[in-house]
């Protein structure tokens, strides 16, 4: 949850009375021993100071996802972290990464946490663990698997069974993977936090305990609750026997954990769980990119908050985000605010660390702020900067039409939504072919789910996009053996709804797709051929086809590259950021691997493209582009390998109209 608004004016961060350790409100609150050459490690709080090894530790901490990063790059962006004065890491769990497919974990790759914590541990920092089983952080659906929507009776965040059981076998199986790293047994992970800013969602107790719950029988760790900074997000979100902490602006915040929060059993330490170093980027014309650079006012702010948390020894802190990283694929999340609010695939969030892992300005600037406050020489030289990579110019060549390729159908007298098909991502195809004279605008079910474009005999009609509040209507006019074709884009599931939303709550509807009847005024059409297309493996777009020209359907581009530098073992040195010049709206893979969606829009137009995917030494790299409007596209389809992003954006062609 973002936080906004103007900053109180400064006052003295108080410190609590102790109190005497014991039993409180039937839970046990632990006195720290003090620390001896025998003793086990340790982590602790009393009710002014975290404590570790029954020292004082006062968390300087910055959020970092090992599932938006690259791992042969974790060591390089947790060293980076570390030399800019940080001393935790607060890394979220995507549980949808883990377990894509109900009782199937995979644990390899970038969902390898239990490495990127042995990383972090090796270059001096600790860790924060915030497994959710809801994170938000512009994911998609919050982190939660998209298999949870089909789990009949389920309910999403709440006191409910089928939800209960999923989530605890999925906090079951991280903590296999992670318990031997609790510090308790000479690991890194200090603490661990209980769901996420639960109290902006909800106030069912039972719920939130029995997430503590789980968490007592699989870990045993310090565990601790984050929410916002006024009353009703913090009772709603706090737990008995649990420390209770805050995000956003910690004037405002810590002064709120003072008033509000009564139960000694939730006292200790102030934590700003969440400091915002800026915020994600949104899809749209009028949507500029978030950043620092040229606003020096708001640089000052954050140096003067870190002030006034880090130069009061009893209080922490945690940046949001030291690194964003990337949604790679189709990743990233959603808002409904009475219309569908993306996410870009670049979470470069402003962030010190930019999404390509370089510093900047607003990094060194928080760096100079935290070297007052540790000991001199604690902190280590700050990595070289590699300069990123220029890719000349390259053609891509109309490949394939996706119509062509359209798989596996099922036939159904209703349209079923993109769960109920087994889908979990991706694009989901509804045919209808007339059996009689019927015209009038498309109503597809009960709203679209998020951007439908409408074809009639594979000419595009329109495109009713639910990122406007006031989407245009498309109108059809249908012949006996017309054929009408929806293709129904997913631009990502609702990751965050507060209950002081005066809109519909997404979360606990998160289906794709087509959900209820297709219309055309008030006739109800039936008979449907549904093809799902989540483009998880898109090698059979191969090469260009002679016989393959731009139409107004979607359709693939493919090209190639090559690198003449030799191989190299620093792979960012062929970081770069890959853009679409001519591109309208649509999805980039390189050599298979998906980095994520272009919507000329903007704000982002280039999409990152890490070293790691590049094949150097002049071998071929291949590029697929699905392009979604091929026949607005301006000029040439081309690509290009950029050394410095440019962020900007340009009027929807398609919606001039539509606010």
């Amino acid at each position: 949850m973002i936080m906004y608004g103007p900053r109180p004016t400064k006052s003295p961060v108080a410190t609590p009375k102790a109190i005497t350790f014991g039993t409180v409100g039937g839970w046990a609150i632990l006195s720290p021993s003090p620390a001896s050459p025998a003793a086990a490690p340790s982590f602790t709080y009393d009710r002014t100071h975290f404590l570790l090894n029954g020292e004082p530790y006062q968390i300087i901490g910055g959020q970092m996802d090992p599932q938006r990063i690259p791992r042969s790059y974790w060591r390089d962006r947790l060293r980076k972290a570390r030399a800019m004065g940080l001393n935790t890491v607060f890394p979220y769990v995507f549980w949808n990464m883990l377990e894509p497919v109900q009782g199937a974990w995979n644990n390899t790759g970038e969902n390898d946490i239990a490495a990127f914590f042995r990383i972090a541990q090796e270059e001096g920092l600790h860790v924060v663990l915030r497994p959710g089983p809801y994170v938000c952080g512009e994911r998609e659906w919050g982190g939660f698997p998209a298999w949870l929507a089909s789990i009949p009776g389920m309910l999403a965040r709440a006191y409910n069974e089928p939800f209960l059981a999923a989530a605890k076998s999925y906090l079951q199986s991280l903590a296999k993977d992670l318990g031997s790293l609790q510090v308790s047994q000479g690991g890194p992970i200090l603490m661990i936090q209980v769901e996420n800013e639960y109290g902006s969602f909800g106030a069912d107790h039972n719920y939130t305990a029995a997430i503590r719950d789980i968490l007592r029988e699989t870990f045993d760790a310090v565990l601790y609750t984050n929410d916002g900074t006024v009353d009703w997000t913090i009772e709603g979100g706090s737990v008995p026997g649990v420390l209770a902490e805050i995000d956003g602006d910690p004037w405002s915040g810590f002064a709120a954990l003072r008033k509000y929060v009564t139960d000694p059993s939730r006292q200790g330490p102030m934590l700003d769980g969440e400091y915002y170093t800026w915020a994600p980027d949104q899809w749209g014309s009028s949507n500029t990119h978030n950043t620092t650079e040229g606003r020096p006012e708001v640089v000052q702010q954050f140096v003067n908050d870190l002030d006034y948390v880090i130069g009061n020894e009893s209080a922490s802190i945690s940046l949001y985000m030291v690194h964003g990283g990337t949604n790679f694929g189709f990743s990233n999340g959603a808002l409904w605010q009475n219309r569908t609010t993306a996410f870009t695939s670049s979470y470069d969030y402003g962030s010190p660390i930019d999404e390509s892992g370089r510093t900047n300005d607003l990094y060194h600037a928080l760096r100079d702020t935290i070297q007052q406050y540790v000991t001199a020489g604690s902190i280590p030289d700050v990595p070289e900067d590699l300069p990123r990579m220029e890719i000349p110019q390259f053609s891509l060549s109309p490949a394939v039409a996706l119509f062509d390729i359209k798989g596996d159908k099922k036939t159904g007298r209703k349209t079923l939504a993109m769960e109920t098909l087994g889908q979990a991502y991706g694009f989901t195809l509804y045919e209808h072919t007339a059996t009689s004279f019927v015209k009038g605008h498309v109503q597809p079910g009960d709203r679209a789910r998020d951007r439908v474009l409408v074809f009639v005999d594979g000419i595009r009609q329109g495109v009713i996009d639910s990122q406007y509040q006031h989407p245009l209507d498309v109108d059809v006019d249908l012949s006996p053996g017309s054929k009408l074709q929806l293709l129904v884009e997913n631009l990502g599931r609702v990751d965050y709804y507060s209950r002081g939303n005066p809109y519909r709550n997404y979360l606990q509807d998160p289906y794709k797709g087509i959900v209820g009847d297709v219309k055309l005024n008030s006739t109800i059409l039936e008979g449907w051929d549904m093809y799902t297309l989540p483009l998880d493996d898109v090698s059979r777009v191969r090469k260009a086809s002679a016989n393959v020209s731009a139409s107004s359907t979607p359709l693939f581009y493919h090209g190639t590259f090559q690198i003449d530098k030799p191989t190299t073992t620093n792979p960012a040195e062929l970081d770069t950021f890959l853009a679409l010049p001519a591109g309208v709206k649509g999805n980039v893979w390189v050599n298979a691997f998906h980095l994520g969606r272009y919507w000329r829009v903007g704000p982002q137009q280039s999409l990152y493209l890490p070293g790691t995917v590049i094949k150097a030494g002049n071998q071929v790299n291949e590029v697929v582009v699905l392009e979604l409007e091929p026949d607005q596209v301006k000029g040439e389809m081309v690509a290009i390998g950029q050394r410095e992003r440019v962020w900007g954006n340009h009027p929807d062609d398609d919606c001039l109209r539509c606010i």
